[in-house]
């Protein structure tokens, strides 16, 4: 019986678990940075500690004597626990330190593209200091963007027209990055609509996964701030209603020929997932940036459709035999949906219960992100709490079953009702036929 690592207690690691927890006679063990009550009912052993600290997870994979480990959280993967776990004798889904540097930095991911001639970047410039910021916008004819080099959970970057109005008042957002972080990458502002495209890889083969599209913004109509994402669709069909054909196709040539440039870089093979986030602009696909790990929400919806053995899967790249590998998915259109504190995110209600008993979860899946179990039930922290996956034909009938089961959620909560509704649906087709001038 082979005994599975998983490091992380968020929802994305709540359906990596539920589904690692299915595969036929497997052990799971958890070690995590807090008590997530959906993992801790999969799992045989559960650990809590810091998810930053190898030592304290090699000792724990050690003593449960771990065939192999999965990694969710993208900051584990960034201090190198792929490595350190190596060296004591545990193979990983996941890549290594080197390796996701792809993520880590943003620099890195930039110079990668433009070395190995893989055009799918915009204009872009990495700077360290405030007077090559301001040489480099002189020469822009566009609005611009600013994206910290390290990593942000996906609520770092600063655009211009959202966060910022006028290139002088970029200009100090700039110089504020600088002082705290040493260094900064400026691109030209993209238009169109973004999308995830996330491949599993052994570091020579590859399956590509549903695309998705993640809501980051707090509130309806994509207002409000950025969040670590409000909710997130797929279709049956693999693309998206504004996607065409040919989007997908370039989006899983790109990460192909990434992963064959870091290979060619690093001479390690990468093994996991490869989450490029894509825009679709004007005249095709361009890529906003890399993560190295399933994205959160996107993982629910991707993982939600599989119907291959999770463990054989993972299995099979870290013996670098995806090749023979026979993935299979439903082909169904799914919704994810996050409930939150009411306040979320600026200024959310900490401590309070919430009650999800009464959802009917053999319409919906319920995974539990940041919460706290105690004896007289659940509660919330400051983050997200609830993610709420519906799967369907089409994506309006998905959606209609998530709002359905999620109005049965008690507690102070809040969620954006409008992910995956026809109306939001049709907005995105009609942005990107206007850009297309289709």
């Amino acid at each position: 019986m082979p005994k599975i690592l998983l490091v992380g207690n968020g929802a994305r690691e709540h359906i990596i678990a539920s589904k690692l927890a299915a595969s036929k006679d497997i052990t799971l063990c958890i070690f995590a940075s807090a008590a997530n009550p959906g993992i801790k009912k999969l799992s045989q052993s559960y650990q809590v500690g810091d998810l930053m600290n190898n030592k304290e997870i090699t000792t724990f994979a050690q003593k449960e004597k771990i065939d192999f480990a999965v990694i969710g959280p993208d900051e584990p993967l960034g201090n190198g626990v792929v490595d350190a776990l190596m060296a004591a004798g545990v193979p990983s889904f996941g890549p290594s330190k080197t390796l996701a540097q792809i993520e880590g930095s943003k620099s890195f991911a930039r110079n990668l593209l433009v070395k190995h001639k893989i055009q799918a970047y915009p204009k872009h410039k990495s700077v360290s200091n405030l007077e090559d910021a301001k040489n480099w916008l002189g020469e822009l004819a566009s609005e611009f963007v600013i994206k910290p080099d390290g990593y942000t959970r996906g609520k770092g970057v600063l655009v211009q027209g959202d966060h910022f109005q006028t290139q002088a008042e970029g200009l100090q957002k700039v110089s504020e990055v600088l002082r705290h972080d040493g260094k900064v990458l400026l691109e030209e502002k993209l238009v169109g609509e973004e999308f995830s495209l996330m491949t599993i890889t052994d570091g020579t083969s590859f399956v590509h996964l549903p695309a998705v599209q993640d809501h980051k913004r707090a509130f309806e109509g994509d207002r409000g701030p950025n969040t670590g994402g409000m909710g997130s669709y797929s279709d049956a069909n693999f693309s998206l209603p504004f996607l065409k054909e040919s989007d997908v196709e370039v989006a899983r040539s790109v990460n192909e020929a990434v992963v064959q440039a870091l290979f060619e870089e690093t001479d390690l093979k990468y093994k996991g997932v490869l989450y490029g986030g894509f825009i679709a602009v004007k005249d095709g696909v361009k890529l906003i940036e890399y993560n190295a790990r399933f994205g959160d929400p996107e993982a629910m919806n991707v993982l939600g459709v599989l119907k291959s053995d999770f463990a054989e899967f993972c299995q099979a790249v870290i013996d670098e035999k995806l090749g023979s590998f026979k993935a299979s998915f439903e082909p169904l259109a799914t919704v994810c949906k996050y409930v939150v504190p009411e306040g979320y995110p600026d200024n959310p209600l900490k401590g309070k219960k919430i009650d999800a008993s009464g959802v009917d979860q053999s319409k919906v899946e319920i995974y539990y992100a940041s919460v706290d179990e105690k004896p007289d039930g659940v509660y919330m922290t400051s983050s997200r709490a609830v993610a709420v996956l519906a799967k369907a034909s089409t994506i309006y009938e998905a959606e209609a079953i998530t709002e359905q089961e999620i109005d049965k959620i008690k507690g102070r909560v809040a969620h954006r009702s409008d992910i995956g509704t026809k109306a939001l649906l049709e907005k995105r087709v009609e942005h990107i036929k206007s850009i297309r001038n289709i």
